[in-house]
């Protein structure tokens, strides 16, 4: 049962880099009486946000829905493009990246991990010229794939996506291209066609504003072909039975109906706005943040300016003080919710969310939790974060503004 004694008063602040708030919009939707997902009306809203999910990947392919968390996408990807034994290039770039070549490997795959050095690839993107020079070396073509994080949650970092397909082509390599961008899609741009993207894999939770519980894989023509003559075992991921299905409106099992009825909401509101609207106000909100944290005197965990993330900013502690600890305090004397550091960060930084269901007083709210925290810990600031953030919201309105 859920404990109401911590949450006494006011509403919760999650400001975590997702799950995300979900808006009273959505909830309704999904609040709707079940109905038959082998009915008509069930085919005409499968139909439905099957073609309006295209329009938020960018692509004219197809988009396969699992009732799943993006740890399923994940499989999904691997399982239905590779083979038992098949070496892919895997990108070190944080905490997921991480995860994603454990699973790989536990599939049977072999996994290459390249990065920078030590922490530095948790602070950087994808160096897509270290891509390039480990393809050229692959003379006979043994690297089936290579996979990286678009946007890595635990780091507060965007890679050039763009770049890392430029890199493939250069070295003249056929090897299939599969991205994690689950906590990017819907908040950071993103191109499935136009970035020659074999298999997208993302999730509800993050820019979407669902709860937890569906995931996606958007396919290309060459991954599909792929998935033809690939010998992983897979039954619940496989794409050949839902694409068929799908073609109707149907999946070849239950799906989660009612969170399909709130990705159907969810994908109006962002097509409603406009998908370049909404990747503007994520870019305002997190450089606002960001202004915020150089205020307080201290380090964002992205050290290049050029990937910085939309979606999310890891603000690193001075040395010698306990991010988590942090946390905590803000947590039980305010009610807000942060992001831990992960791995190799874990204590170092916690992560401000500023995705989806958002606004300037949200954040502004969060920064002042933040603040108040931090001083109730003793660290030492060297000034207000949220005098600086309400100065750069007023002076960068967004288009449209008052």
């Amino acid at each position: 049962m859920l404990n109401l004694d911590f949450h006494p008063s006011g509403r919760h602040f999650l400001q975590i880099p997702g799950p995300s708030p979900v808006p009273d919009r959505i909830l309704r939707a999904m609040s709707l009486p079940t109905i038959d997902h082998r009915g008509p009306e069930f085919g005409a809203l499968g139909l439905e946000l099957l073609g309006k999910i295209k329009r938020v990947f960018k692509t004219e392919n197809p988009v396969i829905i699992y009732p799943a968390s993006g740890t399923g996408a994940w499989e999904a990807a691997l399982s239905n493009t590779l083979s038992p034994g098949d070496r892919v290039l895997m990108f070190e770039t944080g905490h997921f990246a991480t995860l994603w070549q454990k699973m790989a490997r536990r599939l049977g795959l072999e996994p290459e991990f390249i990065g920078l050095p030590g922490d530095e690839g948790w602070r950087h993107g994808v160096q897509a010229d270290m891509i390039e020079a480990r393809l050229r070396e692959d003379r006979d073509h043994g690297i089936k794939a290579v996979c990286v994080v678009h946007n890595e949650t635990s780091t507060g970092v965007t890679s050039d996506i763009a770049a890392v397909r430029r890199a493939i082509d250069a070295a003249g390599h056929p090897a299939l291209l599969l991205v994690d961008t689950i906590s990017g899609l819907a908040s950071a741009d993103y191109r499935h066609d136009e970035w020659g993207v074999d298999v997208t894999v993302s999730g509800s939770q993050k820019g979407l504003m669902l709860p937890p519980g569906i995931s996606f894989n958007a396919v290309s023509d060459k991954a599909i072909e792929a998935s033809r003559h690939n010998a992983m075992p897979k039954s619940f991921w496989a794409w050949d039975e839902i694409l068929e299905a799908n073609r109707n409106g149907y999946w070849p099992y239950t799906p989660s109906t009612n969170l399909l009825y709130g990705l159907n909401e969810a994908l109006d509101m962002l097509l409603e706005e406009g998908m370049e609207q909404v990747f503007a106000r994520h870019q305002r909100w997190a450089a606002g943040v960001r202004t915020a944290v150089e205020a307080w005197g201290l380090e964002v965990q992205c050290q290049d300016p050029a990937v910085y993330s939309p979606v999310l900013t890891g603000v690193v502690m001075p040395e010698g003080v306990d991010a988590d600890a942090i946390r905590r305090i803000i947590y039980q004397r305010f009610d807000l919710s942060l992001g831990t550091g992960l791995g190799k960060a874990q204590g170092k930084m916690f992560r401000i969310g500023h995705l989806g269901d958002c606004n300037d007083l949200t954040l502004i709210a969060t920064l002042g939790g933040c603040e108040a925290g931090m001083k109730l810990a003793g660290v030492e600031l060297k000034g207000s974060g949220v005098a600086a953030a309400l100065e750069y919201f007023a002076e960068h309105p967004l288009k449209g503004d008052a």
